[in-house]
């Protein structure tokens, strides 16, 4: 619980135009839930692999949205005061807000490191496929 709000209290400081900002978190029973800004046009994987009742993006549209997800993994990667790895990129994590930009979301699996530590990792995580 400990290591949880200390994470939930530093992905919270988080601010950044291309990411979705965790407002808050709370503690049902044994259930914890983090509690996100609300993104009207929902995720990105909804609109790639979509149906009768989404339309197809277009190239505008789908250049924008990578264009701010690699805005906002910049932000991550250099210009917090930490370095963030997000480890889990994929289409359902990246939301869509009202005007159709994308926003990097869920940060569950990220990890927090200073600037100038060698980031090694031992083991894949994330989902797979991705």
């Amino acid at each position: 619980m400990k290591e949880f709000i200390a994470e939930v209290a530093s992905i919270g400081r988080l601010r950044h135009r291309y990411l979705v900002q965790l407002l808050g978190y709370c503690r049902r029973e044994h259930e914890l839930i983090l509690v996100y800004e609300y993104m009207p046009n929902g995720s990105l994987d909804k609109y790639l692999h979509c149906g009768e009742d989404k339309p197809t993006l277009d190239w505008t549209q789908r250049f924008g949205i990578i264009n701010g997800i690699a805005c906002g993994l910049w932000y991550l990667h250099e210009k917090w005061e930490k370095v963030v790895i997000h480890r889990d990129i994929k289409a359902s994590n990246v939301l869509l807000d009202g005007e159709m930009n994308g926003r990097l979301g869920d940060f569950g699996l990220a990890r927090l490191y200073d600037h100038g530590t060698d980031l090694q990792t031992t083991h894949v995580v994330g989902t797979m496929g991705y």
